[in-house]
């Protein structure tokens, strides 16, 4: 029903940058709040950044100050730049949407596929 796109990974150094991108596409829906998830072999899911469509943010303790979480409302579109990257920020990052239909009342949720992010000299 909702579907999301998940772009921008890829292997970067330490130090460096880089700006992942979450698209929704679907019809009747409105989205209530997006957020990025990452996820290293062996570890727990994390959450990293959450936004809500009235633009209020949370991050994790270990990303602020380096993340900033955006998004498009026209383009239904969530954004993740990544700052000062550290190794330790390697993992697989999931986009996740909390959205309503349009002839419902109940939320609901969908997650992309992932999108892989190395940081590594």
């Amino acid at each position: 029903q909702v579907q999301l796109v998940e772009s921008g990974g890829g292997l970067v150094q330490p130090g460096g940058s880089l700006r992942l991108s979450c698209a929704a596409s679907g019809s009747d829906f409105s989205i209530n709040a997006m957020g990025w998830y990452r996820q290293a072999p062996g570890l727990q899911r994390e959450m990293v950044a959450t936004i809500t469509s009235s633009g209020d943010t949370n991050y994790s303790d270990s990303v602020k100050g380096r993340f900033t979480i955006s998004r498009d409302s026209a383009k239904n579109t969530a954004y993740l730049q990544m700052n000062s990257l550290k190794p330790e920020d390697t993992a697989v990052y999931y986009c996740n949407v909390v959205y309503s239909r349009s002839w419902a009342i109940f939320q609901k949720n969908a997650w992309g596929q992932g999108t892989q992010v190395t940081v590594s000299s």
